[in-house]
């Protein structure tokens, strides 16, 4: 599989066994492990201004994504995301 870019969109099943399109908003390597910023690709308008919702996944070895299990990792990918797009503002 090919690296996984930002605009690259994934169907996911959610809770309720219905499909969900997420989009890649971003990625960043932190501590030699690949992170995406996503959303779900029905809330990205670009004639929206509201808030959208953004998660992050793990990008496993065979590009899939995956959930960020505990609360730690997320605050550090979290912290680390908002850092990169503070940094990108200027």
């Amino acid at each position: 599989m090919e690296k996984i870019e930002v605009g690259d969109i994934f169907t996911l099943m959610d809770e309720n066994d219905q499909e969900q399109e997420i989009e890649v908003l971003g990625t960043l390597t932190i501590d030699e492990v690949e992170y995406a910023a996503v959303a779900f690709a029905d809330e990205i308008d670009e004639d929206s201004e509201g808030d959208i919702d953004v998660f992050f996944l793990r990008v496993e070895d065979d590009e899939q994504l995956s959930l960020i299990e505990s609360d730690e990792e997320f605050d550090k990918v979290s912290a680390a995301f908002k850092e990169y797009e503070d940094e990108d503002e200027e």
